[in-house]
């Protein structure tokens, strides 16, 4: 007998592959979650967002010279901010190598998230995407390198190009940029729990346990777990698979 719990509560992260903050984030989620009693009601939701999407799908300037323009600071100040940063992911046990990041549009990347999403593949696109544009200075406007990075963690190349050339991909990665609009999100990363509480920013992992544990105590309060007990026997599934 197994139990599937058909009802869960939902933590919708509004996230960036270009913002450095947003990786950081994931992990001090991931630290909270990973201790977290009742992770397994927990539904995981990933939400595409654009720091800047006026950005090109080629680079023209290096990150440095990119935020010189787009900030209005001086270079060695800029320097200065990203050396602050790299040491700030150190502690949260990343690398980054921000020499060598490319600057360049992330929209389909969002587009392939989406389709990553659809197959309950959406935190290993993000994790994956994440080391590549933090890194490894990977080009994540570049198709084929979306394609390879897709395949990594179990998508197919047929798949990658479903994403990038179905506008019901585009559509959803602008769907959830207007909806990030409508509640107020200004900054990611953001982390909504079930619609009532939120986190803004790379917060330390305390800030996401105390948000994991009132916001489900809260909502199981009003949604009773009763999850079904299943008797299981031979099964076919609709991609032809029986077992």
């Amino acid at each position: 007998m197994n139990i599937t719990q058909t009802n869960k509560m939902q933590v919708e992260i509004w996230s960036d592959i270009m913002c450095p903050f947003c990786y950081i984030g994931k992990r001090n989620f991931e630290g909270a979650f990973s201790k977290f009693a009742n992770a397994q009601n927990i539904e995981i939701i990933w939400k595409s967002f654009q720091l800047d999407p006026t950005l090109p799908e080629k680079e023209e300037f290096d990150h440095v010279q990119y935020l010189v323009e787009r900030k209005g600071m001086p270079p060695n100040q800029v320097r200065a901010m990203l050396d602050q940063v790299t040491q700030t992911t150190k502690n949260a046990g990343l690398d980054y190598d921000l020499d060598h990041v490319v600057t360049v549009n992330s929209f389909n990347a969002h587009r392939v998230i989406q389709f990553a999403k659809t197959k309950g593949l959406g935190d290993e696109i993000e994790e994956r995407f994440f080391k590549a544009y933090f890194t490894e200075g990977k080009d994540m406007a570049d198709q084929n390198v979306l394609s390879a990075l897709g395949q990594e963690i179990g998508l197919t190349e047929d798949d990658i190009k479903e994403a990038l050339s179905n506008d019901e991909y585009a559509y959803k990665v602008t769907q959830d940029i207007q909806e990030a609009q409508s509640i107020g999100v200004r900054g990611v990363p953001f982390f909504v729990f079930d619609r009532k509480y939120a986190v803004s920013g790379a917060q330390p992992t305390e800030a996401f346990a105390d948000a994991l544990n009132k916001s489900f105590e809260e909502w199981v309060a009003k949604n009773p777990i009763s999850p079904l007990i299943v008797s299981n026997g031979p099964t076919c599934s609709p991609d032809g698979h029986c077992e």
